[in-house]
């Protein structure tokens, strides 16, 4: 394939070459920047859109700020690829989202450009204001920049950090990369003259006299005059609501516009003090017609044709689990009217964009807000409706008080669907769903469910809809099922069963959730040496088995508990429970395999799941390990 040419582009090694172009070059090289990000991502996948819609925005603030003295940090980093260009990361940008590849966000330890990690949203303001301050405190001289897209904004931690930072002194500088809700849609030439005459020094020089003179005013006068100043200035540009937390507001200017962006962003560079934010106006996917078409579409993709956009998805013959779960769900509220269906910002991640066709009434996107999300279906909890509420495992962690004290506390019946549960391969260390079980598992009164394929998921959806006495939870994976027959109707599941799949003698493998498919071929495996092995699915972390975990403990010589979770999740509740029965003194040898207590980082899921130590070959190693018999743990492999 041959990769655009990019001359210009070709010369910059690090923002300091950008900073010494002549104004009049910088946009040949947003777009050669442009068409590289799109040759990049179409070999690798990942975020195009996002990235698309900063490109002249991330060559003004290179341009502009001196970066990485300058701090610079971008929100949630689904739009850093072009930053990563220019950053000295050009070379290996077609390594992203790979094994050993460049991180899919910014990553503190791959650049210095990389002030602040980032892969969860609306964090960019408080770590600026924490940059900021630690700025102020060691005396030093720096600028500080926080990009946030308006997406990141619905989240109250966003606000949280700009009622603070409104409320200090501390110079700070936020752009708000308004993408998609177009809060003030920028009005040309006036709109940019007007953002450059604000956020210029006569105007704040003329602002601070003006406040100087109100406070020698009488009172009531000095108030008036005051609300006088900044009704004129809201009423031409927008933005009480900031002014109102404390933030000076310029914009909305056209970020696709470097004679719009670079003498305003000059201008708030110069400020003299306080906190200021920039309303930029953008949009995803700009510069690629089929990106352009379908923003939302093409905000993560697989790798493409450039020429036609055409995404490259590997073909299967077994549907998704979150397909699998939007049609169950599909399923059970046309049997129940009370059943309402939650997310935070992932319609179609979650698959409740499918529900919402079919329930367009009952169905509720809350924004980036996952713990309102909790609340708001504790509350409809309260009114006999079932609520369910559906998050990506990773994101979910953001709502754990939420969860403990407005759900668990009161028992209220709220349903959590955990999609992406466990490894989920290019996304990385910041998306792996790794902790939901521990988190959940130690709730009094929580039930805590794992599919171990298609069918397992249908019937827990119709156990999660039946159940009202307390809160349900089931997390299912990423990608794709493993093929076996979907039953038309989910059966509720007797609560706190699990179930033998395969009887043996010697060895027992209790798996939670999708490890069932692995544990299954590692029996087979260890048939080949003698060694009956029973294979059961637990079916529930919480509550547990007991009468499956003890009589596995009671009959066999080895038991291996295996699960795509955290250390301190299923395994250990079962190691709890058979130190209490007293079957560890009985010479029982246990293992518990779990993910390894360390951030994995992104690679392909078989990779991942190979390091893990939780595929067939983990799985018969664990085995013979615990039989103290390493060496025939090699010639299983080789023979496997």
């Amino acid at each position: 394939m041959t990769r655009p040419s990019t001359p210009l582009l070709d010369t910059i090694r690090e923002p300091a070459d950008l900073r010494r172009l002549p104004e009049d070059q910088l946009p040949q090289l947003a777009a050669e920047l442009r068409e590289e990000m799109i040759d990049a991502v179409s070999v690798t996948g990942g975020h195009l859109g996002a990235g698309l819609g900063v490109v002249e925005l991330t060559v003004a603030l290179h341009h502009v700020f001196d970066t990485p003295n300058d701090r610079l940090i971008w929100d949630v980093g689904h739009q850093c690829y072009p930053h990563k260009i220019l950053t000295g990361r050009r070379e290996r940008i077609r390594t992203l989202r790979q094994g050993g590849g460049l991180s899919g966000f910014t990553n503190r330890a791959e650049s210095a450009y990389d002030p602040f990690g980032a892969g969860h949203s609306s964090t960019s303001i408080s770590a600026g204001l924490g940059m900021a301050v630690a700025r102020d405190l060691a005396g030093t001289q720096r600028n500080v920049v926080c990009v946030i897209g308006d997406g990141a904004m619905s989240a109250g931690m966003a606000y949280e950090a700009m009622n603070n930072a409104g409320a200090m002194d501390s110079r700070l500088i936020v752009i708000l990369n308004d993408n998609d809700m177009s809060i003030a849609p920028p009005v040309g030439a006036m709109s940019a003259y007007l953002a450059r005459l604000i956020s210029g020094p006569t105007y704040r020089t003329l602002r601070e006299s003006a406040k100087q003179l109100t406070r020698a005013l009488p009172r009531f006068l000095g108030k008036k005059a005051a609300q006088a100043e900044e009704f004129a200035r809201g009423f031409w540009t927008g933005g009480t609501l900031f002014e109102e937390l404390g933030f000076y507001y310029v914009g909305p200017i056209d970020g696709h516009n470097l004679d719009h962006l670079l003498p305003v962003l000059r201008n708030v560079r110069d400020a003299p003090t306080g906190p200021v934010l920039v309303h930029v106006v953008t949009q995803k996917g700009k510069g690629y017609p089929p990106a352009e078409a379908s923003a939302d579409k093409y905000h993560g993709v697989q790798r493409f044709d450039v020429a036609t956009g055409t995404q490259k998805k590997a073909a299967s013959n077994a549907p998704s689990y979150t397909s699998v779960f939007a049609e169950s769900l599909i399923d059970e509220a046309r049997r129940d009217e009370r059943i309402v269906a939650i997310n935070a910002a992932m319609p179609a991640g979650t698959g409740l964009d499918l529900f919402g066709q079919v329930f367009p009434a009952r169905t509720f996107d809350v924004g980036i807000a996952e713990q309102h999300a909790v609340t708001f279906a504790a509350g409809l909890a309260t009114e006999g409706f079932k609520p369910f509420c559906a998050i990506y495992s990773t994101f979910l962690q953001r709502a754990y008080d939420q969860i403990v004290h407005d759900v668990a506390i009161q028992r209220l019946p709220v349903r959590f669907a955990i999609d992406r549960a466990g490894l989920v391969g290019a996304d990385g260390a910041t998306h792996v769903g790794a902790f939901d079980v521990p988190m959940l598992a130690t709730l009094p009164g929580m039930v805590v469910m794992a599919a171990a394929d298609e069918a397992e998921l249908v019937h827990m959806v119709a156990t999660a809809a039946a159940y009202d006495e307390g809160p349900i939870a089931f997390r299912y994976p990423r990608g794709e099922g493993v093929g076996v027959e979907r039953p038309e109707h989910g059966v509720p599941l007797e609560i706190g069963r699990g179930r033998i799949v395969r009887e043996g003698s010697k060895i027992a493998l209790l798996s939670l959730g999708t490890r069932l498919a692995p544990c299954l071929v590692a029996a087979e495996q260890l048939a080949g040496f003698g060694l009956s092995t029973t294979v059961a699915d637990a079916r529930f972390a919480k509550p547990i088995d007991r009468d499956l975990v003890l009589r596995l403990a009671r009959e066999h010589e080895v038991l291996v508990v295996v699960e795509e979770g955290a250390v301190g999740g299923f395994g250990s509740h079962v190691l709890t429970l058979l130190a209490e029965a007293g079957a560890l003194d009985r010479g029982l040898k246990v293992r518990a395999l779990a993910l390894p207590d360390r951030f994995i980082e992104q690679d392909a899921p078989s990779a991942q799941l190979s390091e893990a130590g939780l595929d067939v070959e983990g799985i018969v190693r664990g085995v013979f390990g615990a039989l103290g018999r390493e060496e025939d743990a090699a010639l299983a492999l080789r023979r496997g």
